[in-house]
């Protein structure tokens, strides 16, 4: 076998490598948000407010330390599950209280949306960057869309909020896939696990209000 043979099968290799390790560790970071959700059944809205920024923290803190230490990224990632699992708690509770069927039907539904959107991000041999670019000012003007709600009242807003909101997420699956199969670098696994953690999570908050709204 040629040299650009061997290449061609260890970079393969390592793609494969990486795709298994981000799902693992994807997999770990949604279980310790189950964990997180459990934990902080009981908490306050404002305290939920502080474990948000403290997993706010953890994502940061991931980007300086993603280079330095592999060991410190995993422990921030799995922070970032286990805090935002606290901080949406109270917003968890409230739906398992309410219209416990919208939570089975958000996860279901945000399962399959991962699921469709993470095959076509990658199998796509079209650069998806421009795409990603797109999607990350349409999620700017989203979150502005989103502050106008709180005070201006638009038939429909919030339900033309989370359509546009799974629209755009559709969109940064796609890319992030398609980031995890051209990547050879096993160093950034837990940064892309991030990313496609942060990516259903969003998903399935949308779905959430969507099944919420119908069936309230």
């Amino acid at each position: 076998m040629s040299a650009v043979g061997y290449g061609g099968t260890w970079a393969v290799d390592r793609t494969r490598t990486l795709f298994g390790q981000v799902m693992g560790y994807v997999a770990l970071t949604t279980g310790l948000f189950a964990l997180g959700a459990y934990l902080g059944r009981n908490i306050a809205y404002g305290m939920a407010f502080v474990f948000y920024l403290l997993a706010f923290g953890c994502l940061i803190g991931m980007r300086f330390a993603v280079r330095r230490s592999a060991g410190v990224s995993i422990a921030l990632l799995f922070g970032l599950g286990l805090l935002m699992g606290m901080a949406l708690s109270p917003t968890l509770v409230y739906y398992a209280s309410a219209n416990p069927q919208a939570l089975w039907q958000a996860g279901g539904a945000t399962a399959l949306f991962i699921a469709g959107c993470g095959a076509a991000g990658y199998a796509t041999r079209r650069d998806l960057s421009s795409l990603a670019r797109v999607c990350f000012w349409a999620l700017l003007a989203l979150i502005v869309f989103g502050v106008i709600l709180i005070f201006v009242r638009i038939p429909g807003g919030s339900l033309i909020y989370s359509v546009l909101g799974l629209v755009i997420f559709a969109g940064l699956t796609m890319y992030d896939f398609q980031r995890l199969r051209r990547s050879t670098d096993l160093d950034s696994a837990p940064f892309l696990a991030a990313s496609i953690f942060l990516d259903a999570l969003n998903v399935f908050l949308f779905f959430l209000q969507i099944f919420g709204r119908r069936q309230s």
